[in-house]
């Protein structure tokens, strides 16, 4: 069997590679393999031996550069690293590319650590997973950094275990059904979010052990709510001690200058040509999936990868071999990682962060796509958030901003995102993104919401925008829970909790996004009054309308076309127990001649449901 698998990973086959390579304890002995075929001479050091080179030198088991040595007596815990002897004499000291587990940073060494023991209680979430993540089901996600969500008061991190206990409460209570978290690979530097790998097999030891990870997957399945995890196969860290020139020449990275570096981020980027580089990133995938019994991948800064000019100036690349400037190999790479995945555990979810128009992104590879399930609709967030943040009165001019994705919405499977990225970096939290007063502010995002939660396309929103809080988001911090205090904050709350489970209960919200038989425009080009309304169809016939005003003035007598027949407010942002001056709840509007008449409220949405019909 090793023999075969070692075959494989030569070839970019390995999709399991985690089970050959890294270091795998015995009770009275662990095994080491790595890969390093530009090395002079490999050996493993660390507390057992007293960090001496010349005691547990490995041996080159394959002319393609695999090293093996076996260690007695290592003990679970122990610290250790790789050695390694370049071509040009320098001694590298490098953590273990499959490690399990670390040491918790500034410390850099990896950890023996045996995967294996824990029992998963969630054989029913499990039964059930292809059915509840289908594309006609809801899914609403919750964007977590895990490090400050919540802290104790001291600052320090709340562990994996006591995390899923709190954040489950608190989502099962806001109604959402996924939680995704920011990468958990193991990272040096707390500013970067995660993005910045050194351990892509060891879950970060911030906030405990990979058991305790998996604990936390496993609490959150038992109540009832999704795990999805943010990956990074684009580029990894230049910090010495991770994957660059691993061996003392590029091993995980391409040796060609015009691809090696990601200048934009100061990272390198993988080379996905490279057999062993396949199977490390591939079986990467699957051993999250296989190990921690997670239900998707949210692939990070897939452009980055797809484009060969990607983030380089004119000179500074070149065009591949049809003279185009696709990275033809990173395509390749997506299409088997989410083919082998797809294989492997049907029903879990591949979610792009692709923020160009590349095509057939969420078709299956044999029709030339990359055959994710669902990309994050940038162009979605990018015009609807420069629209909400116009003033009022310049409003109708960038009307179209709110209508233009309807032209490709059904293009690809879509999540709307409303993620980290947009509330950082001198772009201002949700809430300080809206023009006007500060009670203003609060009627303009909940009407935001109202938006985004009833247009086709699943959900995401990150942390702290439910919440209404003003300072941007910083992962030095937890959250400013105390916000809440205030009756605004927690009439926002409220109401994304009350529009999430309208959606999770309403199949008009989740169900028919692919095609005009779920949505039909009812009100489109009033710009001049900032004005949509629109019907959401469900497979069975039934439909909710939502009318929306994006403008801070009431329109007493507004009249749009309409299907005769009784409708009932089943939902309105701007009601007082919500933070507003409204009570429109189980409001009824009679429609008998085509059209409906109403005073449309300020800075308002509202969702109605047809009670009645009318010949």
């Amino acid at each position: 069997m090793e023999e075969k698998g070692i075959y494989y990973f030569h070839q970019g086959t390995n999709y399991r590679a985690y089970e050959l390579m890294g270091a795998h304890y015995h009770n009275d002995y662990t095994i080491f393999r790595v890969y390093a075929p530009h090395a002079k001479i490999v050996s493993v050091v660390g507390e057992f031996n007293n960090w001496d080179t010349t005691k547990n030198v490995m041996k080159k088991i394959t002319n393609e550069g695999l090293y093996e040595t076996i260690i007695e007596g290592i003990k679970e815990f122990d610290c250790y690293q790789y050695a390694i002897l370049t071509n040009d004499n320098e001694l590298l000291f490098k953590s273990d590319p499959y490690g399990f587990h670390c040491e918790l940073r500034p410390e850099k060494s990896s950890k023996v650590y045996n995967l294996e023991g824990f029992e998963f209680s969630d054989a029913k979430w499990m039964k059930r997973r292809i059915k509840k993540q289908a594309l006609d089901q809801p899914i609403n996600i919750y964007e977590v950094h895990l490090g400050s969500w919540r802290r104790y008061e001291n600052g320090e991190f709340f562990d994996y275990k006591k995390l899923a206990i709190e954040l489950c409460e608190y989502v099962k209570k806001m109604g959402y059904t996924h939680i995704e978290v920011m990468p958990i690979a193991e990272y040096p530097y707390d500013p970067s979010w995660g993005y910045q790998v050194t351990g892509y097999y060891a879950i970060t030891s911030r906030y405990g052990t990979p058991k305790d990870f998996m604990a936390f997957v496993d609490i959150c399945h038992q109540n009832n709510i999704g795990v999805i995890v943010d990956w990074v196969p684009g580029h990894f860290t230049k910090d010495s001690h991770g994957l660059i020139d691993f061996d003392g020449e590029a091993t995980y990275e391409p040796s060609d200058e015009m691809r090696k570096e990601n200048e934009g981020w100061g990272t390198r980027c993988f080379d996905y040509g490279r057999n062993e580089v396949q199977s490390f990133l591939v079986s990467n995938a699957m051993f999250l999936f296989d190990k921690f019994h997670i239900d998707g991948i949210r692939v990070d800064a897939v452009a980055s990868m797809l484009y060969l000019d990607y983030g380089r100036s004119e000179g500074k690349w070149h065009k591949n071999n049809l003279g185009t400037n696709i990275n033809l190999e990173a395509v390749a790479f997506l299409q088997k990682v989410n083919s082998m995945v797809h294989n492997y555990y049907p029903g879990v979810l591949m979610i792009a962060e692709e923020s160009t128009s590349y095509p057939k992104v969420t078709e299956k590879a044999i029709d030339g796509g990359l055959e994710f399930d669902y990309k994050w609709n940038m162009g979605w967030m990018n015009d609807t958030l420069d629209y909400i943040k116009t003033d009022p009165l310049y409003r109708k001019y960038h009307h179209n901003e709110l209508t233009f994705q309807m032209t490709y919405i059904f293009s690809e499977h879509y999540i709307l995102p409303l993620s980290h990225d947009e509330v950082v970096h001198m772009k201002g939290s949700m809430i300080n993104k809206m023009p006007g007063e500060y009670e203003q502010k609060f009627a303009s995002l909940k009407t935001y919401y109202t938006y985004m939660m009833t247009h086709p396309g699943k959900k995401l929103l990150f942390m702290g925008g439910e919440i209404g809080q003003f300072r941007e988001w910083s992962e030095s911090r937890e959250l400013d829970w105390s916000v809440l205090e205030y009756p605004l904050h927690q009439g926002l709350q409220n109401y994304v909790r009350d529009l999430n489970k309208l959606y999770k209960k309403n199949p008009a919200l989740y169900q028919n996004e692919v095609n005009w038989e779920g949505f039909n425009w009812l009100m489109v080009n009033d710009a001049d009054h900032n004005v949509l309304a629109y019907k959401r169809i469900d497979n069975k016939g039934e439909s909710l309308d939502v009318i929306i005003n994006f403008a801070y003035c009431d329109w007493n007598d507004y009249i749009m076309p309409f299907d005769n027949g009784e409708y009932e407010v089943v939902l309105a942002s701007s009601d007082k127990i919500y933070g507003g001056y409204t009570n429109l709840k189980k409001t009824t509007y009679q429609v008998k001649d085509g059209c409906l008449r109403i005073k449309l409220y300020n800075s308002t949405g509202i969702i109605l449901r047809k009670v009645k019909n009318y010949v």
